[in-house]
């Protein structure tokens, strides 16, 4: 694995991929004096500290799954209550012009 130092601190570079998507994300890990601390930059609610880097990296694809769960869960509910509240009867009525044309 790669090592990059930033502001006088060495971490490594991974990738972990979403096991439901098998999406790529680039997680930093870092050697602490007592365990390992790992990150995913792109979401900052995926932060995970753990004795070993084994550990660590389980811990890593766990937080990252639950927080593209959450995500999608809150973008679910969100579609719902825009249908419900006709935010998107524009792109029915589209629809409808374009299978007539």
């Amino acid at each position: 694995m790669p090592e990059h130092k930033i502001e006088n601190t060495q971490f490594q570079c991974t990738t972990i991929l979403d096991s439901v998507y098998e999406e790529p994300y680039a997680a930093h890990l870092e050697k602490e004096s007592v365990g390992w601390r790992g990150w995913i930059p792109q979401l900052p609610e995926v932060e995970c500290t753990a004795e070993t880097k084994k550990e660590l990296l389980n811990a890593l694809a766990i937080r990252l799954r639950e927080v593209l769960q959450a995500r999608e869960d809150a973008w679910d509910k969100q579609l719902e209550a825009d249908i419900e509240a006709g935010k998107l009867e524009h792109l029915q009525e589209d629809a409808r012009r374009a299978k007539s044309a």
